[in-house]
């Protein structure tokens, strides 16, 4: 399974208003895998950045004036995107700019969640977290990510951030400290600390399944706790 974790940043908040993509940045996941595979592109949106995003991201419009126009990224772009299931952190802002630069060029291509699967990590994050906050740095905080980076907002940044939040709430590797009961955000008597991260190329965990002798044995025991107690939920349960 293929996956791509996708932000961008923008010269303001609204399409309405023709604001405009300034910077992409994607990671891909291959299995829920980091690939090491990217892609980041600033763009020169040929208007001015609002003064209020540019505290958000720190990106100037001096900055922008030599990068290539949406038009010159967007084969680029897409072909790194086809195939991919898209996981976004409010995707419908992402995709509401991505679709706006795409209408621009006078629909030479569909909107891009015809193109891909999408799912939106804001919305998981409210169903598992009702009541909480749920930005990334909220995220971040709850289940152990280090944004100690992150002083403006990045999309490539971002992502890569993204990547982590996202493989956490759904079943990723992590340590957890039963010890530790700050986590005052979440309330939670169990937090989960440090991610843990197990190289990529370790070899196949060794299975070691019980002897005959060993399973006798066990079989024993439970009917001896059975004996003792009445009844035992491991006996019979064929695990």
């Amino acid at each position: 399974m293929r996956q791509i974790v996708l932000d961008t940043e923008t010269t303001g908040l609204e399409t309405s208003q023709d604001h405009r993509i300034i910077e992409i940045g994607c990671v891909e996941m291959v299995d829920r895998k980091l690939t090491g595979r990217h892609y980041h592109q600033y763009i020169n949106p040929q208007r001015k950045i609002d003064e209020g995003a540019m505290e958000v991201h720190g990106i100037t419009d001096q900055f922008l004036e030599d990068k290539p126009l949406f038009e010159g990224i967007v084969s680029d772009f897409f072909e790194f995107l086809d195939g991919a299931e898209l996981i976004i952190h409010n995707a419908s802002f992402d995709i509401g700019f991505i679709n706006h630069e795409s209408k621009k060029l006078h629909g030479k291509h569909q909107p891009l969640e015809s193109q891909c699967r999408v799912i939106d990590t804001l919305a998981l994050a409210r169903q598992r977290h009702p009541g909480q906050k749920n930005n990334l740095d909220a995220l971040c905080k709850r289940y152990g990510v280090d944004n100690s980076q992150r002083q403006l907002h990045g999309a490539l940044l971002d992502a890569e951030i993204l990547a982590d939040v996202y493989l956490l709430m759904t079943g990723g590797q992590v340590n957890l400290n039963i010890n530790d009961q700050s986590d005052s955000d979440s309330g939670e008597m169990n937090k989960i600390s440090v991610i843990r991260r197990l190289p990529e190329d370790r070899p196949p965990l060794r299975v070691v399944k019980a002897s005959d002798e060993e399973i006798v044995s066990h079989e024993q025991k439970l009917s001896a706790i059975v004996a003792a107690a009445g009844q035992c939920i491991w006996q019979g349960s064929g695990e």
